[in-house]
């Protein structure tokens, strides 16, 4: 029997991305799904390149090789170690905090020029080590859409395969506050959480495969409304990464419901939105559990427990909704229609 094709869509969210890695990891060692497309924010958009590296170079098993390889780096590298100790010195009234915590401090007081003047980048590095970006760009196997947001408009910027590169990778990942903007052909840009976070709409327009697979990375849903200053930060940029992604399922879902009432679909997009079919796989109970401090974490035991909890929600994913895979969603859009 032929595999089923999805394409993916792989939200970002720093290191919590290693969700999505055991996610990848999971469902390319079940062997029954075949990718035709993958979009990708910020982790998303590593995750996205990355597994497509392998897959190009030796299949499946290529994938989550290459996948492991570039995790495992990651967590054995310090990412802010570029910190200069006189910026720590010259804040106002400086108190001591935990490295992570004193980071993000400093980011209220002094631009990334400042804190990083090197611009030191070790995922840039791994990038350049592990990733052979002329074949990617050359590759027909798996479709890339890698985002990232303009910063004199403000607008969502797609790489698509022809277009990889390092800076494109790194412009999807590039966070205002701790990185200098990412230049090409003389445009700016941070990171594409902000404008997509996923984008959606390229596995529409560019891809046949009827289903769509989201992972997401940010609880959809927090209980309770925040009271103190840093819950309320935690949420505020929760919602600012997420926001864009939840407008574009609404449109999605509005456009879907007309092409359904239509009595005949003359276009294509008609026709492909009555066709597609929505899945998610997400952990928002883990994710809630989690700060916005956490994305910032790169030891090897926390990589390691979200990879774990990926592989699992995985396998508990196929086991419930393999068979209606290129059949019906296993995710309701309707949710998003008011």
């Amino acid at each position: 029997m032929p595999n089923k094709i999805v394409s993916l869509a792989l939200q970002g969210g720093g290191s919590h991305g290693a969700f999505t890695w055991g996610v990848l990891d999971r469902l390319l060692e079940d062997g029954r799904l075949s990718f035709e497309g993958i979009s990708g924010a910020s982790a998303g958009a590593m995750n996205a390149a990355v597994m497509a590296q392998g897959y190009v170079q030796d299949g499946r098993e290529g994938a989550r090789a290459s996948l492991e390889r570039f995790w495992s780096s990651l967590s054995t590298r310090e990412p802010f170690d570029f910190i200069q100790p006189d910026a720590a010195a010259a804040m106002p009234n400086p108190t001591p905090m935990p490295g992570m915590q004193a980071l993000l401090a400093m980011t209220r007081f002094f631009s990334p020029a400042q804190l990083n003047p090197l611009d030191i980048n070790p995922l840039r590095d791994i990038l350049v080590e592990q990733v052979d970006f002329e074949r990617l760009r050359e590759q027909r196997e798996i479709k890339l859409f890698i985002a990232a947001t303009q910063v004199s408009t403000g607008t969502l910027k797609i790489f698509r395969n022809r277009e990889l590169s390092v800076e494109a990778l790194l412009a999807s990942a590039c966070l205002p506050s701790l990185h200098r903007p990412i230049e090409i052909d003389g445009e700016a840009y941070w990171d594409g959480g902000l404008t997509a976070n996923p984008p959606i709409f390229p596995l529409l327009h560019s891809c046949a495969a009827r289903d769509v697979m989201v992972v997401l990375l940010h609880p959809s849903r927090r209980a309770g409304t925040p009271s103190t200053s840093h819950d309320i930060g935690q949420r505020l940029s929760e919602i600012s990464f997420s926001s864009a992604f939840f407008t574009e399922l609404s449109g999605l879902a509005l456009a879907k419901r007309e092409a359904e009432n239509s009595t005949l679909a003359f276009g294509s997009l008609e026709r492909r939105l009555r066709q597609l079919n929505m899945h998610m796989i997400d952990a928002s109970e883990l994710m809630e559990q989690l700060t916005n401090l956490s994305k910032l974490n790169t030891q090897a035991s926390f990589i390691r427990s979200l990879h774990q909890q990926g592989r699992e929600r995985a396998g508990e994913w196929l086991e419930q909704n393999f068979a209606l895979v290129g059949q019906t969603s296993t995710f309701d859009l309707g949710r998003f229609l008011q």
